[in-house]
């Protein structure tokens, strides 16, 4: 037989091979578990990672052996926006990506993080749950992305090597700020020196000093080793932080129905997982070990804040465009309803 032909077997095998191989959402029993692999950028030790944990516990439990999940929830992966372009890839099939990061996709997720936009918790809680979740997911959808639900960060307030109680304050300060328009607008705003960087570049941008300042959520605060670097957190609330929990569409798709429900019913309800956000934000500013210096505005001052962010929600949906100015609408009209209701109440 000529050597051209043995060849010719050869590549006829291989392909009957890979061609009868099953894919991971067919595979019966005897084929093992299907390995759904999970992504994030959690601390050690922290209300998130507990999250994510308690996730595969229940999971695998509830699918009986038909689901072994990975957790690579501290880094493992890279950064957010590794875990992004992972996730579009189907290299990963679950991620936790904040809604700035997530923004680069789906621009109007920008339009969360506008000053100021949500007045406390409460009232973010009641249009998130009735307005929001509905319109992106449908926008996350048309990216490729599957939303399974929210993570709540928790209001971002703006940290610093030292006190910084005004906008005057900030004027000038090498102010760290992330790939999101809504974190530069928040900054120019500010009159910050604006320097883009990567999260993980944080602290030792701190360390060197080519950064004295920044804005984030306790959360992704208190115990990353931020704090250490810059003890004064001034409480000015002016954005509030949210993860989208998210699977890649095709995947998604791909499994069967059961299988879908176990991911969906496993994972914390928002319910659980804003309360021990909320709850751990508090023991943090409490937690004397962390050396947390916060700082409570005075009225006068918050109001300061506010006139000096007041225009960036207008830049945000000219820059952002498609639904932006259609959610913005809907958040002030449900922002009245929900006014209306506590005054019933």
């Amino acid at each position: 037989m000529k050597v051209s032909q043995v060849l010719l077997l050869i590549l006829i095998a291989l392909l009957t091979a890979c061609g009868s191989s099953e894919s991971p959402d067919t595979q019966d029993a005897a084929a093992g578990p299907l390995v759904v692999t999970i992504g994030g950028t959690s601390t050690p030790n922290t209300p998130g990672s507990a999250m994510w944990l308690k996730f595969k516990d229940s999971a695998e439990t509830a699918a009986e052996g038909r689901l072994e999940l990975r957790p690579l929830i501290y880094g493992q992966l890279g950064s957010e926006e590794q875990l992004l372009s992972g996730l579009r890839r189907g290299r990963i099939q679950f991620a936790n990506l904040s809604a700035q990061v997530t923004s680069t996709l789906v621009p109007e997720l920008s339009l969360l993080y506008a000053p100021y936009l949500f007045s406390d918790e409460a009232e973010a809680d009641f249009i998130y749950d009735r307005y929001l979740t509905d319109i992106y997911r449908e926008l996350l959808a048309a990216a490729g992305l599957h939303l399974v639900t929210w993570y709540e960060i928790g209001f971002h307030s703006v940290y610093g090597r030292e006190a910084l109680m005004t906008p005057a304050d900030t004027a000038g300060r090498r102010f760290r700020v992330s790939a999101s328009l809504n974190a530069r607008l928040f900054a120019e705003s500010i009159g910050a020196d604006v320097i883009p960087l990567g999260y993980g570049e944080i602290v030792p941008s701190l360390q060197t000093g080519l950064i004295d300042a920044g804005e984030n959520s306790i959360s992704l605060y208190a115990r990353t080793g931020i704090a250490a670097e810059a003890p004064y957190l001034t409480l000015t609330r002016h954005a509030f932080g949210m993860s989208v929990i998210v699977a890649d569409s095709r995947g998604w798709q791909g499994l069967d129905e059961a299988t879908r429900q176990v991911l969906t019913e496993s994972f914390p309800s928002i319910e659980e997982s804003r309360a021990v956000t909320r709850a751990q934000d508090v023991a943090d500013l409490a937690d004397a070990q962390l050396g947390i210096r916060s700082q409570v505005l005075s009225a006068e001052q918050r109001v300061l804040w506010q006139q000096a962010t007041q225009g960036v929600t207008e830049k945000l949906l000219a820059e952002i465009g498609g639904r932006s100015a259609e959610i913005y609408a809907t958040i002030l009209q449900a922002k009245q309803e929900f006014a209306a209701g506590q005054v019933a109440n």
